[in-house]
C-alpha cells in the first residue's frame, strides 16, 4: 500500500531526527525515494520532512548569499535562530552560494523566509517612492 506524502514525511521525519547535516539529510531522503521509486516528489518531500523536524525542535535554515560568508556572519545568524526560536533544541544553518543575488542574504526556513538581499532592499525603497512615503 502507497503511503500519503504526509505519512512518508513523518515517516522519513522520525528516521532523521538523529541527521545534524543537511547535505546528509537530503543524501538520506534521496535513497529512501530511490528505494521506493518516488524520486519526482523529492522537493515537497524534503519541505514536509524539515517541516516536521522543525515542529519536533530542530530549525534548519538556508543561507543564500552571493559570496561565502565568514563564520562570524554565520554565528550572527545563529543567534538571530536562537533568539527567534528559543523552544529549539537544535539549530542547523546550511550556507548556498547564489550568484544572482547582488549583495546581503535570504534565509529560508520551513515556511518562511527572511530577504535581506540588495534587490530586496532596493524594491522596497522604491515602492516607498512611487507611493510618496519618501
Amino acid at each position: 500500500m502507497k503511503k500519503s506524502r504526509n505519512e512518508l514525511s513523518e515517516l522519513i521525519g522520525k528516521r532523521t531526527m538523529h541527521v545534524s547535516e543537511y547535505g546528509a539529510l537530503v543524501n538520506e531522503i534521496a535513497a529512501y525515494l530511490l528505494m521506493e521509486n518516488i524520486t519526482s516528489d523529492l522537493d515537497s518531500i524534503m519541505r514536509d520532512v524539515m517541516q516536521y523536524r522543525f515542529e519536533h525542535g530542530i530549525v534548519e535554515a538556508t543561507v543564500l548569499s552571493a559570496h561565502e560568508l565568514s563564520k562570524v556572519d554565520l554565528d550572527d545568524i545563529d543567534q538571530v535562530l536562537r533568539a527567534e526560536y528559543p523552544s529549539a533544541t537544535t539549530y542547523i544553518v546550511d550556507q548556498k552560494i547564489d550568484t544572482s543575488l547582488v549583495g546581503g542574504v535570504k534565509i529560508e526556513f520551513p515556511g518562511a523566509q527572511l530577504d535581506l538581499s540588495i534587490f530586496s532592499r532596493l524594491n522596497l525603497f522604491k515602492r516607498q517612492v512611487e507611493a510618496g512615503k519618501i
